[in-house]
């Protein structure tokens, strides 16, 4: 089948054979780096920006694609090229969506801390003009932090009931992320408008949490939380779904180990949902004003958890 001129030009193909022939361009013009970053971005967004609204929606796929082969043939001129057409696409597409979607977008490519919570700052007083971390100064829109929390959320719930979660890392950014614009809302973690609704707490998470709270925090439970938010132990993708043995042992029955309640072999232990559970139960022994060893130990927790997915989103 042949395809038309509009079809090519919005096509994966075109635009890696378009990389590619920057590739050579940038060689025979004997660049500094410097002046190749500076080339490149100006040539994706010169491309991108015209093309943006027809791409295939298999695209950003096929690019994803195209940066694993790149990757895998060692081709670091390539895959650069296709990271930054991929980035560009990102920031065109990002533009068209509503303000706390964009907010969610600039906080995924933000690694620092500091940075995220200073630009959650200015987006959350209206907005305004941010420096990122490479120098490159971002315009930025208001948005409410309720707003942001929420996105989060539904893009979480999304990824995580999922027998497999597809991208770690971003699974990683957007827990930090609501859980950052959460602690930055009046109330914290009491804040009524923090509460998912949960009447029943998950299984699997329970379960995990159980485990934990029966050790000494320490590296032991450290290292125990941190293979289950990399997805191994309890923590491990169930790739045959709802037709697994859930005999089988690698997951729980049912809460403390009694029979499911659904009988259907429940989800591995989620980060985001790991982190609710952990929020609500501390939530309950606050109100109850219950102090003591326990709310010290699922602090301790929290706080760790947060540490290993920062490790998680932006190693």
């Amino acid at each position: 089948m042949k395809l038309s001129s509009k079809e090519v030009n919005k096509s994966p193909l075109f635009l890696l054979m378009k990389s590619q022939e920057m590739v050579n361009l940038l060689e025979d013009m004997n660049m500094d780096e410097a002046s190749e970053e500076v080339a490149v971005e100006l040539a994706a967004q010169g491309v991108i920006g015209k093309r943006v609204d027809q791409m295939e929606s298999g695209f950003m796929m096929a690019l994803d694609y195209m940066i694993q082969l790149a990757e895998k043939d060692q081709d670091d001129k390539r895959k650069s090229l296709l990271e930054v057409i991929k980035e560009t696409v990102l920031s065109h597409l990002t533009k068209k969506c509503p303000p706390h979607v964009q907010v969610i977008g600039l906080l995924c490519r933000t690694p620092q801390k500091e940075s995220r919570h200073e630009l959650l700052r200015r987006v959350a007083a209206g907005g305004g003009v941010f420096q990122s971390e490479n120098g490159t100064k971002v315009q930025l829109p208001g948005a409410n932090l309720n707003d942001i929390a929420n996105q989060a959320d539904d893009l979480l719930e999304t990824m995580e009931t999922r027998p497999v979660v597809p991208d770690r890392k971003l699974l990683a950014r957007l827990v930090l992320i609501r859980e950052e614009a959460r602690n930055m809302m009046g109330g914290g973690i009491l804040d009524e408008r923090n509460d998912r609704g949960l009447n029943t707490l998950p299984e699997s998470e329970v379960n995990f949490l159980t485990k934990l709270v029966a050790l000494k925090p320490g590296e032991t439970v450290q290292e125990m939380i941190k293979n289950v938010m990399q997805g191994k132990d309890e923590g491990a993708d169930n790739c045959e779904g709802d037709k697994g043995d859930s005999s089988s042992g690698k997951f729980s029955g049912g809460i403390a180990g009694r029979s499911s309640v659904t009988g259907r072999k429940p989800l591995p232990v989620r980060p985001g949902m790991f982190l609710e559970t952990v929020s609500k139960v501390l939530g309950g022994i606050y109100g109850g004003n219950i102090s003591g060893i326990t709310a010290q130990h699922l602090e301790w927790v929290h706080q760790k958890t947060l540490q290993i997915l920062q490790e998680i989103a932006f190693s």
